[in-house]
């Protein structure tokens, strides 16, 4: 086993102890807001620490992100958006979120904690105040823009935290906490807006929610917060006994060197072939965040507040995958034979899901069983996935782990950009379903002979005594036909006007949605299969008894330089 920037020369030594002094000329309160590094590999107690701030931040800034999904149809109608400027907006968030994840590759020089602590404080104020008191939908657009530059640069910047804080015999679990950011967040949203929207009703509030919070975490992030120097996280840690040899060649590493020419060491095809993979593989991921209470909306009639309830069940069951394969891959110290059975378990989930779609008799826990199963299987992929993606980075150059981050960041927000600039051009009705469905079915449920074909309403205009006619009412509105027929008749002429404006329209869009919709799910299965050739691509064994193997190599490799060192 290869450690590049283990056995780089001494000349850094000067330069990080200069480095330290200047810093140490500051006075406590200003080095206290800045310098957040560590000399020394951290014990057992203050490890779990640090990895829990870091789980904790990904939790709070992906509530913020994602908290927008829960009441995206409050926040059309509020401000008058069509569908696909909604969906314009979380295109240019994402693609500004990929270039600052390009950003955030200066981590491997600047440091990681800084980033998040102060990150954390932008996402809370945009959440507290900017989106919530948005003066109109492109001052929303922006806002949501400057939101997406932050969760790029933090996308990078926590893993690489959780890997330089983490071996790799510990590193799957430890990755599969920091996944549960994203999906705790996911979590967070669907449970509090499904507690909350029955009393506050203002979509605003639930913004106003999530910012309180991310300033309450970033107080915690602000104090508490500390990350390795770079003599200690540039080098390759297989498991805490390695500690000892970390330290001890910490002193020697040149840095400067190390971190020559980032790009061109990581722009490598084991790291951007998984890093489009995955990106690739995890566009039904982001649709259901992004999209499921609308599409559970406007193809099923869900409320709000019962299509949240349903990601609940979702995000419950993502949660519960990350963690128990976490552990499990880093048991057996394999990671491939968990992806590609994960992958297969979400194609068939989603395959699924493509066909039942269509059906308007669907019922609610058949939703909850198909979309539970693909996030286990999204789960079973994500977690060894990210482990092994930073373990590939750390056999080009443990240095450059952020950088590796960074590509894939990269490359996961360029997708996730590139598939909802696509969704419009696929899904073409969700505009009259959007801004006038709810409506339109409000009025048909007050006056239901409204839902007549137009064609039996106009002959029963010219004849109300037509045969033809009244019996069509009969089998269509029931026994009560004539009191639904009269309740029509005295309708108001404005909501008879918007019914005759929207209905029809509404009625066609609805009509062919739900194919519209079981086609861009269909694309979604394609983009799975993706995944499966690029892990053949990642750094790891497929068997358990050569993962061992490696593992008692490099046990023996550790003894061996400790007692060389103890005889010097």
């Amino acid at each position: 086993m290869t450690n590049t920037a283990g056995h780089i020369g001494a000349g850094s030594h000067i330069g990080i102890h200069r480095r330290g002094g200047r810093q140490r000329s500051l006075s406590a309160p200003f080095r206290r807001l800045w310098d957040r590094q560590l000399d020394h590999y951290p014990d057992t107690t203050h490890r779990y620490m640090y990895l829990g701030i870091v789980v904790l931040a990904a939790i709070v800034l992906y509530y913020e992100f994602y908290v927008q999904a829960a009441v995206t149809p409050s926040i059309l109608v509020h401000f008058g958006m069509t569908f696909p400027f909604f969906v314009y907006v979380l295109v240019i968030g994402n693609l500004v979120g990929a270039f600052a994840s390009l950003l955030a590759g200066l981590a491997d020089r600047w440091g990681r904690a800084n980033m998040v602590a102060y990150g954390l404080l932008i996402t809370a104020l945009i959440a507290l105040i900017g989106l919530p008191y948005a003066p109109n939908l492109w001052w929303y657009g922006v806002f949501y823009a400057i939101l997406g530059f932050v969760e790029g640069v933090i996308l990078v910047a926590t893993p690489a935290l959780i890997r330089d804080f983490s071996p790799q015999l510990g590193r799957a679990s430890a990755m599969a906490f920091w996944t549960m950011g994203p999906v705790i967040a996911s979590l967070t949203v669907a449970e509090v807006s499904s507690h909350t929207l029955n009393h506050l009703t203002a979509w605003q509030d639930q913004f106003i929610i999530a910012g309180i919070v991310g300033l309450v975490v970033f107080a915690i992030a602000f104090v508490g917060l500390r990350e390795l120097s770079p003599g200690l996280r540039d080098q390759l840690m297989v498991s805490t006994r390695d500690r000892v040899l970390v330290e001890a060649r910490a002193a020697g590493i040149d840095v400067e060197a190390s971190l020559r020419h980032p790009w061109r060491q990581m722009a490598k095809l084991d790291i951007v072939g998984p890093a489009i993979g995955i990106g690739v593989f995890l566009i039904i991921y982001y649709t259901l965040i992004a999209f499921l209470v609308v599409f559970m909306a406007s193809i099923f009639h869900y409320t709000q507040l019962r299509a949240n309830l349903l990601g609940n069940w979702i995000w419950a069951f993502n949660a519960i995958a990350l963690i128990a394969v976490g552990v499990l891959s880093d048991k057996v110290r394999v990671r491939k034979p968990f992806m590609l059975i994960g992958a297969a378990v979400a194609m068939i989930s989603t395959a699924f899901f493509a066909i039942t779609t269509t059906h308007s008799g669907t019922g609610y826990y058949t939703f909850v069983w198909i979309l539970s199963l693909l996030a286990v299987g999204i789960g079973m992929v994500f977690s060894p996935w990210l482990a092994s993606f930073t373990e590939t980075a750390e056999e080009r150059n443990p240095a450059l782990v952020a950088t590796g981050l960074a590509v894939w960041g990269w490359v996961l927000r360029l997708m996730v950009a590139g598939s909802f600039l696509i969704l419009p051009f696929v899904v073409t009705t969700m505009t009259p379903i959007v801004e006038h469905g709810s409506q339109v079915q409000t009025l048909v449920a007050k006056y239901p002979a409204a839902s007549l074909p137009p064609a039996t309403l106009a002959t029963l205009q010219k004849d109300p005594t037509n045969v033809a006619a009244l019996a069509q009412a009969r089998a269509q509105l029931g026994p009560n036909y004539v009191k639904d027929l009269l309740s029509l008749a005295t309708a108001p002429k404005a909501d008879l006007a918007y019914l005759a404006t929207y209905g029809p329209k509404v009625q066609s869009a609805a009509n062919a949605a739900s194919g519209e919709w079981q086609r861009w799910w269909w694309i979604c299965f394609g983009a799975e299969a993706v995944l499966i050739p690029t892990i053949f691509m990642m750094r790891g064994r497929w068997r358990p008894k050569a993962a061992r193997a490696d593992d008692a190599a490099h046990e023996a490799l550790v003894e061996a330089e400790l007692a060389r060192m103890n005889r010097v």
